[in-house]
């Protein structure tokens, strides 16, 4: 028992020596990393909203522009009704 006790002390005063940072320096590590990936899911998520709507601008005005080619009159259509 008193081994496990000195083993348990020299285990805790390593840990607390070679503990990187206290624990809240990490909480707020945790935090401020936390904050970066929503950040980044945020702009993420813009960018693609951007995209999307770039290629939605671009598919309608294509459509408009075959839409008005195809109704525009071209003066060489015959009459339907030729009286027979």
């Amino acid at each position: 028992m008193k081994s496990f006790l000195i083993g348990l002390g020299v285990g805790i005063g390593l840990g607390v020596l070679f503990a990187p940072m206290s624990g809240e320096e990490t909480r707020n590590r945790l935090g401020e990393t936390a904050s970066d990936l929503a950040d980044s899911a945020r702009q993420s998520v813009e960018q693609g909203r951007d995209q999307v709507q770039r290629g939605v601008s671009a598919i309608r005005s294509a459509t408009d522009r075959v839409s008005s080619a195809v109704t525009r009159p071209t003066g060489t259509e015959t009459s339907s009704s030729s009286g027979i």
